[in-house]
């Protein structure tokens, strides 16, 4: 291979039900050149390393800049934001694949309902309706609100759940991101009318008690956000509930 160029290997897969294979591309190196740009070049002139023509390679981005979240991709071998891992950075040749956690729609596209859902079965808002015409709600505290802006961040790209061994297709486990969103959620003086509930939620299937404390989401969390501490104060609220209404009952 030239100095002058790039090889990529590329895990695809032709829709859910296909069967995955590698195709290896080689592109002319540039200077601050990321990995969105180069699937841009490869959309632009679709042609394998062989030579031959092919499809232009499928994925998923938005921001280009780490906030949407959408480019997470399995790049040589870990999972994180394709917008700013930069080619000059990477070990050649760069390997590219989906996501294993999630299921493949086509390529290095996936579909990350599995998150979505999860969010949806913790309540993961603030309910304002019915409370927006009362005038300002309640102010947080500082101390609190500083550490709730750091989980605040999460752009539910999915990179936690798919460093988390505890998160696969034979797991309920919601994950580190759902959970940690529970903790801000719970923090915040509207959304602490819900906190019993989202406690209750996490007690349950598929809840806190399935992780198995790995952390590797906190390790790989392109946010740098605290997951495992969250995890452990949720520990530590779902053990004073379940005493709570252990004695209440």
């Amino acid at each position: 291979m030239s100095e002058k160029t790039v090889k990529f290997i590329v895990t695809r897969q032709d829709g859910p039900e296909g069967t995955p294979y590698d195709e290896e591309f080689e592109l002319e190196h540039r200077p601050n050149m990321n990995v969105i740009g180069a699937l841009m070049e490869i959309q632009r002139n679709p042609v394998n390393s062989k030579g031959e023509q092919t499809t232009p390679v499928v994925w998923e981005s938005n921001c280009l800049e780490e906030v949407c979240g959408a480019c997470s991709m399995v790049i040589n071998g870990k999972p994180r934001q394709a917008c700013t891992a930069l080619i000059d950075q990477l070990e050649q040749p760069v390997r590219l694949a989906p996501m294993s956690t999630f299921p493949v729609t086509r390529d290095l596209s996936v579909n990350r309902d599995r998150m979505f859902d999860a969010l949806k079965k913790v309540k993961g808002w603030i309910p304002i309706d019915g409370t927006y015409d009362l005038g300002p709600g309640p102010k947080m505290a500082e101390s609190k609100r500083q550490w709730a802006y750091e989980l605040s961040k999460c752009m539910t790209c999915g990179v936690c759940l798919e460093a988390c061994p505890n998160v696969n297709s034979s797991s309920s486990f919601i994950g580190p991101a759902p959970l940690s969103q529970v903790r801000l959620f719970n923090a915040h003086p509207t959304g602490e009318m819900n906190k019993e509930e989202r406690l209750e939620t996490i007690m349950g299937e598929g809840g806190i008690t399935d992780c198995g404390n790995s952390q590797n989401c906190v390790q790989s969390c392109p946010k740098g956000i605290p997951l495992t501490t969250s995890i452990a104060a949720l520990n530590r609220d779902t053990t004073v509930h379940a005493i709570k209404k252990f004695l209440g009952s």
